[in-house]
């Protein structure tokens, strides 16, 4: 059974720093990439950022850039996404997935693109 599993969100003040994980599970992903979402309420889901898992490419949404990475522990099968100075904008539910494209493939960039999705965890910004 495939899983992603996130975890590390929460409630932190603005400009602070919060690290996401995503924990794949259930079978092979080093033909995927990881991507992470970010959904506020009322709004549609965005991609946040992108990572091929045997290439390490990426691909960083121009809102995030400067301020957020993503990462790979291999032995773990976990992807971290770091996210420093945090802005009250930031605030939503981030969602990991798996993808059969590339990171910089148009189609890891939106959600239909997508097989595998985990539950999401909350991060909120205080202002």
């Amino acid at each position: 059974q495939v899983q992603l599993v996130e975890s590390g969100g929460g409630l932190v003040q603005a400009g602070g720093s919060l690290r996401l994980s995503c924990a794949a599970s259930g079978r092979t992903f080093i033909h995927y990439a990881i991507g992470w979402f970010r959904q506020a309420p009322g709004k549609e889901r965005d991609i946040v950022v992108t990572i091929s898992w045997n290439d390490r490419r990426t691909y960083y949404a121009d809102s995030v850039k400067g301020r957020f990475t993503i990462s790979t522990d291999n032995a773990n099968s976990t992807v971290y996404l770091q996210m420093n100075s945090l802005k009250p904008e930031d605030t939503a539910v981030y969602y990991c997935a798996a993808t059969p494209y590339s990171a910089w493939s148009p189609l890891a960039l939106n959600p239909e693109g997508y097989d595998y999705w985990g539950q999401g965890t909350q991060v909120t910004i205080s202002s």
